[in-house]
């Protein structure tokens, strides 16, 4: 386990490893992870531009003024907007290239407690559509503009690393995949879908994080007897070890181009194993300690590689957008 300690001391460097002016992009960030790590990261850099997105005006006031508190050099841009929809994505990114030249940091963290495969506008899973499919959409939208940084390049989705397990590839939306087996389809479908991302983005980190338990609004739909049963994770722990994942070299992308990719590890640290095996492959499951997959998820994700399912999840990935913004059949499953 790294060790808070250690999170909060890599973290303090930031400022000191980066360039002043560093862009990120928060997705789900006026509550809960989302929130909690925009405030860290304005907190730890210098001269910052974050742009974030969520549903409420009125906690991005108030997130706006206390990011302002921590650290008044920096640039802090709400965009309201519904990121179910992939419409949407796409509007919201075209707004963002035509300000930003790169972006050094895609944080992903949108998301919605629902269980009953209620679909969206756009006729994909809700819940799927949050936890992948419009996270998908942003990444392929931006993926350029992350090429493109000078220094830190990185994109971190937080959902389930860790907790992969067999895909079914009859029903990847999980429309009717069992509840009991719905996180570990979604979370291999989120590792599998990045792997396939970074095939043409050697020089991008890609981590999926599971964060632990944490109180925050996705958690609403549990009865009350069963949250006072659970033992969280502080959400000011989580942001800080968020940042970690975000900044830290412990997660470096294949290939760094003589760029700074990240706080360099302390005594004792060593770079992350990635989802195929191999140490600094470029993409990494982590839990929410900030170590990597166990060796059964590994092997397991390493079988699902061996069938074709990188390929056949990217396949199936671009024809729903293929469907929704062009209006023909998906061709996927």
């Amino acid at each position: 386990m790294v060790s808070l300690s250690v999170v909060r001391a890599s973290n303090s460097l930031i400022s000191s490893t980066f360039p002043p002016g560093l862009v990120a992009l928060f997705v789900g960030a006026t509550s809960g992870i989302g929130e909690a790590t925009l405030k860290k990261f304005a907190q730890h850099t210098t001269r910052p531009r974050a742009y974030f997105v969520g549903r409420s005006q009125e906690a991005a006031d108030r997130i706006v003024a206390e990011c302002r508190a921590l650290n008044p050099d920096g640039l802090y841009i709400f965009r309201k907007a519904d990121v179910s929809l992939i419409g949407t994505v796409d509007e919201v990114c075209e707004e963002i290239k035509a300000k930003e030249q790169a972006i050094n940091l895609l944080f992903l963290s949108c998301g919605v407690p629902s269980m009953d495969r209620s679909k969206t506008a756009e006729d994909i899973h809700l819940l799927a559509a949050l936890a992948y499919y419009t996270r998908a959409r942003f990444i392929a939208n931006l993926l350029p503009l992350i090429q493109r940084a000078p220094a830190l390049r990185r994109v971190v989705t937080v959902a389930g690393g860790g907790h992969e397990s067999e895909l079914d590839t009859t029903d990847l939306p999980a429309l009717r995949v069992p509840l009991d087996n719905i996180r570990g389809h979604l979370t291999s479908l989120i590792t599998l879908g990045l792997e396939g991302v970074a095939q043409s983005a050697p020089d991008v980190s890609f981590v999926h994080d599971y964060p632990g338990t944490v109180r925050t609004k996705l958690l609403d739909y549990l009865p009350q007897e069963m949250l006072r049963n659970l033992e969280f994770m502080p959400i000011d722990d989580c942001g800080h070890r968020q940042l970690y994942l975000a900044t830290s070299a412990m997660f470096p992308p294949v290939e760094s181009r003589d760029a700074v990719i990240g706080v360099p590890l302390g005594d004792g640290l060593e770079i992350a194993v990635g989802t195929s095996g191999e140490v600094g492959s470029g993409v990494y499951s982590v839990g929410a300690d900030c170590e990597s997959a166990s060796p059964a998820v590994i092997k397991l994700l390493g079988s699902m590689r061996e069938r074709g399912l990188v390929q056949e999840v990217r396949q199936h990935t671009e024809g729903e957008f293929h469907r929704v913004t062009v209006g023909e059949k998906s061709s996927g499953a």
